[in-house]
């Protein structure tokens, strides 16, 4: 672009007008080469966030974003396909999903990313198994991809650089709940990394970042339309975050929850979620023809050992110790295990479960910026969600630490994340819809 102004460029998205691909992608390019400061990006950012952007910047931004690195593309008519969740608390499902999936012949190419704020993240989670590794190429992560039908690791320096980092300064510039900031940082990584079918976890409640229904649906249309753009199927699933998801918090802890699965232990939060959105996978991919057949080979696949199997050999090609999958001691552990007990009787009404999240940031289970270090073994189990009975004295949950004072601290501040009433409440719904992109 010539007599490129970015001054210009900021009033312009400002003053509430649209930007043409062209502009986009020459600011964003200038940001890259150091030709833009920081502080004129955050002012981009901003002017985004309070201004919005249509669906032609979103798709312009996101192909800028894709053709800032390299890219992943497998042999036409592979069924390449994967999942992505907004984030919650407790959420370890990508941990099941992917070597199911994997068993029941799709490929699954899975970019996940670290835990930040009230959310966890896989990498934290995988990498509390011994000498897992997360880091590959791009060339690295396709080959273990098509020789195992399935990886696991980090977005790559390759991989979307210009997200990667413009996604740093939005989480210090009070930029990242921009639905089409998040559908170009989504959209960009899971069509750079090959998948052909994406399902999308878009979680709403207490313990995520979209607090209701009408606007999670405003950005699942937006996740739909860029998808669509770049021949690529999404389907969106909307899932309820009000309680923590299965009973486990914490990075070893949801490893170990997450084996157990495999073994066929299930949880019955986990299990239908897992199920859900796998069984959405198969049939985008036209492996099954509906949910119950799909249903039908994920239980196969778990019951005959075929998914635990398939999560051995990725530990084992990603460098990892397989036999955590038998020998829980080889996780890290903490010193301090203390009982969380009911102060009174009644029902489960509410959860804060981004209290609970940033209760458990405090002993070091989940992280205030991207720089901290972790506790692999600290964290909660929690057992009653909305809707259960429970009685004063029972022994709800346990947090697992490193000191004694700080166990005491976050109990507390976990039985505060509870609100308990004398009158009987019904369970919620997990699944609160689905939608489908049109063909």
């Amino acid at each position: 672009m010539n007599n490129f102004n970015p001054v210009e460029l900021l009033i312009k998205k400002r003053d509430g007008y649209s930007l043409a691909p062209a502009e986009i992608s020459c600011f964003v390019n200038a940001y890259l080469k150091g030709e833009i400061a920081d502080y004129q990006m955050s002012a981009f950012l901003m002017a985004c966030f309070l201004q919005g952007l249509d669906k032609q910047e979103i798709e312009a931004l996101t192909k800028t974003y894709i053709d800032s690195g390299g890219t992943i593309s497998f042999a036409e008519g592979l069924p390449v396909a994967d999942k992505h969740s907004t984030g919650g608390v407790g959420d370890k499902i990508s941990l099941m999903l992917a070597p199911i999936a994997a068993s029941l012949g799709l490929m699954v190419p899975m970019i996940s990313g670290r835990g930040l704020g009230h959310t966890g993240g896989t990498l934290d989670k995988l990498e509390s198994i011994l000498g897992f590794r997360t880091s590959f190429s791009l060339q690295e992560f396709k080959e273990l991809v098509e020789k195992h039908s399935f990886a696991l690791a980090g977005q790559s320096e390759e991989l979307v650089p210009a997200d990667k980092k413009i996604y740093a300064l939005r989480d210090v510039t009070a930029t990242v709940e921009s639905p089409g900031l998040i559908t170009a940082s989504i959209m960009s990584k899971k069509i750079a990394e090959g998948a052909k079918h994406l399902v999308i976890d878009l979680k709403i409640g207490s313990g995520a970042f979209m607090p209701n229904i009408k606007r999670a649906k405003e950005l699942a249309e937006l996740l739909m339309t860029t998808g669509k753009s770049f021949g690529q199927k999404v389907t969106v699933v909307f899932s309820n975050m009000n309680s923590p998801l299965g009973h486990s918090v914490g990075n070893a802890l949801e490893m170990i929850e997450a084996i157990e699965y495999l073994k066929g232990n299930y949880l019955p939060d986990t299990y239908e979620l897992t199920t859900v959105l796998t069984a959405q996978m198969l049939i985008s991919t036209g492996k099954a023809k509906d949910f119950e057949q799909a249903k039908k080979m994920i239980d196969e696949a778990v019951v005959s050992g075929k998914a635990l199997e398939k999560f051995r050999e990725i530990i084992i090609a990603q460098g990892g110790e397989p036999k955590v999958l038998e020998d829980y001691s080889l996780f890290a552990s903490s010193p301090v295990i203390y009982p969380i007990i009911a102060k009174q009787s009644g029902w489960v009404h509410k959860i804060d479960s981004r209290a609970i999240g940033y209760a458990l940031v405090h002993i070091k289970a989940g992280r205030k910026k991207v720089t901290d270090t972790l506790d692999y073994g600290a964290g909660a189990l929690l057992y009653p969600k909305i809707g259960d009975a429970i009685k004063q004295g029972e022994k709800i949950g346990e947090v697992h630490c490193a000191s004694k004072n700080e166990a005491e601290e976050v109990a507390e501040l976990i039985l505060n994340a509870y609100k308990i009433a004398d009158t009987q409440k019904d369970k919620e719904d997990l699944i609160l819809e689905i939608a489908l992109s049109e063909e």
